[in-house]
């Protein structure tokens, strides 16, 4: 049991990380080029995985629409959306509003699957909202503005939870590897002509330093840790792991003074605490259902 938990936090240690890798990534990479390059490596890291046990398996054709969905909205669009957003947002404040993904899930969870919408769950989206306020709002010392880059986050929140019910629809068919290999495959493809159409200018760094970034955090935070979680989650009980998903945001802000000097605040603080509270407090009876697996 010790070891499960380890290998989780460790899970969410990498997730963490990825807001602040991902804020140094795009200092010398144009998103829609670190986009394309990312999903390259990650496609490689799964073909290469699914080759070596030797498990391909076929998508039936009436699936196959729900698959290039799934490509574009939840992995090209994503992932866009997230390096776009991180060109001016914070990552501290990005992690904070991507903590509230749990929630929009079973909103829209609510509203196509016809699932309950609970006292609980509204709840919760208030405190939730109370945190964002406080980080984005009071944190920025302005009236009301909300940076553009927080706007990209913003869509990553959603895409990010259409992702999530469109996988739990899916799995129910297929393998959640099989779709996540094919919905990458899917996303890198129509992510190529965006990377140079998007980006102008288009920028892509000469440091070896860099590249050895891009395709560790690409290897690492989407495939290694995403097969860690997803075979330790079952050792554990749900609403631990859950909780340990939804400290994210603590990650993202230590790694943020140690990596790139920037100081925590205490409204940054009050505000994590505020969402999470929120997001436990509305996933306590949904937890089995959107915090089993990732990716």
């Amino acid at each position: 049991m010790l070891k499960a938990y380890s290998w989780l936090t460790f899970c969410v240690v990498v997730w963490g990380s990825n807001f602040v890798f991902g804020k140094i990534l795009v200092e010398d990479f144009s998103p829609g080029l670190l986009t394309s390059l990312r999903l390259l490596f990650i496609v490689v890291f799964l073909v290469g995985l699914t080759s070596y046990k030797k498990n391909f398996k076929r998508v039936n054709k009436s699936d196959v629409l729900s698959i290039l969905l799934l490509g574009v909205i939840g992995v090209f669009i994503n992932q866009w959306s997230f390096f776009r957003g991180l060109q001016t947002a914070d990552p501290t404040t990005s992690a904070i509003i991507l903590a509230m993904t749990p929630i929009l899930t079973g909103l829209l969870a609510a509203l196509f699957l016809k699932e309950k919408l609970t006292i609980r769950m509204l709840m919760g989206s208030i405190l939730a909202i109370i945190g964002i306020y406080c980080v984005v709002v009071i944190g920025g010392e302005s009236s009301l503005h909300f940076d553009k880059g927080l706007m990209w986050i913003v869509v990553t929140m959603i895409t990010f939870a259409i992702m999530i019910i469109m996988t739990r629809v899916l799995s129910q068919r297929i393998d959640p590897f099989t779709i996540t290999l094919y919905s990458n495959l899917v996303g890198f493809i129509v992510s190529i002509p965006f990377a140079f159409s998007l980006d102008t200018p288009l920028r892509m760094s000469s440091n070896m330093t860099d590249w050895t970034l891009l395709i560790g955090t690409a290897v690492v935070v989407h495939g290694i840790a995403t097969l860690i979680w997803n075979n330790n989650i079952r050792h554990v009980d749900a609403s631990k792991a859950s909780v340990l998903s939804n400290l994210e945001p603590f990650v993202a802000m230590i790694m943020g003074l140690i990596l790139l000097y920037k100081p925590i605040t205490g409204v940054e603080i009050l505000g994590s605490l505020f969402i999470l509270a929120g997001v436990m407090l509305s996933t306590y009876q949904r937890k089995s259902r959107y915090k089993g697996t990732r990716g």
